[in-house]
This record gives C-alpha cells, structure tokens and sequence, in this order.
C-alpha cells in the first residue's frame, strides 16, 4: 500500500468520525494499533487537528462505509492524480535529538568489530558524516576519552536487518576486491618471467654471435689458404718465383758485412 499522506492527523479524524477499528486505521495509516488507542485514549498527539482523507482524495465515503460495516475488511486508497510522498532510500538516517550523543559510541563498535565497512555505510546505518567517523578511528575526536564502543542495535540507532545486510555486502566487496588484488598479482609475475626468459634468449644470442664469426673467419682463412696452394700446385713457376726473391736477399747483401 502507498503511504498515507500526514498518517497521525489522518488516524485522529478517522478515530473522530468514524467507527472504524483500531486495526483498520492502524493498518491504513501504517501506525501500531497500541498508537491508535493511545491516540483515541489522548495520550498521544494531543491538540493534533484531524486531516480529512475524503476531502483529500485518499478515501471515499463508500470505502468507510463499506469497512465499517465489516471489521476484517481493510480500508484501500483510493486512486488520485495528487503525487505521493517517496520513502527516502539514500543519505545518512535520521537519528532523534535524544540519541545522538550515542552516536560515536556506535561509530567505535562498527570502526573495531567491522573494519571492513567504508566510511559511507556507516555513515548511512548511524546518521552521521565522515569526518566524525575519521575523528573516532584515529583517536582526534574532541570527546575521545568519553567514547565507549557500543551496539548501535542496542542503542537503537540501527535495526539488526540493516546492519546484517551492510556487513554481508562490505564482506563481498572484500572478497572482490581480494580477488582482484591476487589476479593482478599473477598477471604482474607472468609479464616478469616472460621479461626474464627474453632477455635470457637475448643474451644467449648475444654470446654466441661472436664464436660464429671467429669460425667463419678461420674458415675463410683456410679456404684462402687451399685456394693459394692450389694455384701454386697448378702454375710451375711459382715455385721460382718463390726463390728469386731469397736469391736477391743474398746478392744485395752489405760488402761491409762480407769483409
């Protein structure tokens, strides 16, 4: 069902002007029944002037009549052009006046038993903003030495379902964020040991450069040497060839030397 607009004024006129039960208005209005009563008995919402739901367009003549002559049937809103207020979903939760001198005490609970929930969760279950929650877990809170970690359930600044579901989901961006850390590890050391191996290949290559050319050299002196005998094997005057140049040594030698 769609939120009843001004729900507390609209019980009180309901209560007022008609014979409705107080599970009837308590369940259209979205309040406990013990409120309706305490509302009907003038314990509650004293002086509160009543907000007509007909004139408004919630309610029709014929839905009150139709629920008033059967207790277990439930009043429906009727359907209307008028916008509806939106529950609020998103922003940090409102927390009464009275209750929010607990609030760091519930800020030191969550910051030393769930480390693992961001500054914006907290912010979000308790009603509060960062610099507070940073102010508690570094110790530079003006109050610190009066703060003591407590339950914010017990303190009733949180409802048990709500904290339970903030855990679960800072749990699971935990482990997401814990897989992709590791990933990223392993990609890191695989680019490492294909770094290594190719510079290993590199100066393997590098080293056996020079052997190879040291062999090609000793083999092109060896073919040139081959290549000389031969041609000294095949011409028939190169041996006197070789000769007359240590036959002119012997004749040009110093008189000097002779004498």
């Amino acid at each position: 069902m769609s939120q009843v607009l001004m729900p507390k004024a609209t019980a009180v006129w309901l209560i007022e002007n008609t014979a409705l039960t107080f599970d009837q208005i308590s369940d259209f209005c979205g309040l406990h029944s013990l409120e309706v009563q305490s509302i009907a008995d003038g314990e509650a919402s004293i002086g509160m002037v009543g907000y007509d739901p007909i004139t408004n367009g919630q309610l029709t003549k014929e839905e009150i009549d139709r629920c008033g002559a059967d207790p277990e049937a439930r009043l429906q809103l009727a359907e209307t052009n008028i916008p509806r207020p939106k529950i609020r979903t998103k922003g940090p939760r409102y927390t009464p006046v009275t209750r929010r001198q607990d609030r760091p005490d519930a800020i030191a609970w969550l910051v030393k038993n769930f480390p693992e929930l961001s500054d914006g969760q907290i912010s979000k279950l308790v009603g509060t903003t960062k610099p507070t929650i940073n102010g508690v877990r570094d110790r530079t809170h003006w109050n610190i030495n009066n703060i003591k970690p407590r339950d914010p359930v017990a303190l009733g600044l949180v409802a048990r379902e709500d904290l339970t579901a903030a855990i679960e989901k800072a749990k699971r961006a935990a482990e997401r964020a814990e897989k992709r850390e590791n990933k990223e590890r392993k990609e890191s050391s695989a680019q490492i040991e294909a770094v290594e191996i190719e510079n290993t290949d590199t100066v393997s290559l590098t080293s056996s450069g020079p052997t190879i050319s040291n062999k090609n050299i000793a083999l092109t002196e060896s073919e040139e040497t081959e290549n000389t005998s031969s041609e000294n094997s095949d011409n028939p005057f190169a041996a006197l060839g070789q000769l007359l140049p240590q036959k002119k040594e012997t004749e040009t030698k110093d008189p000097s030397e002779e004498q």
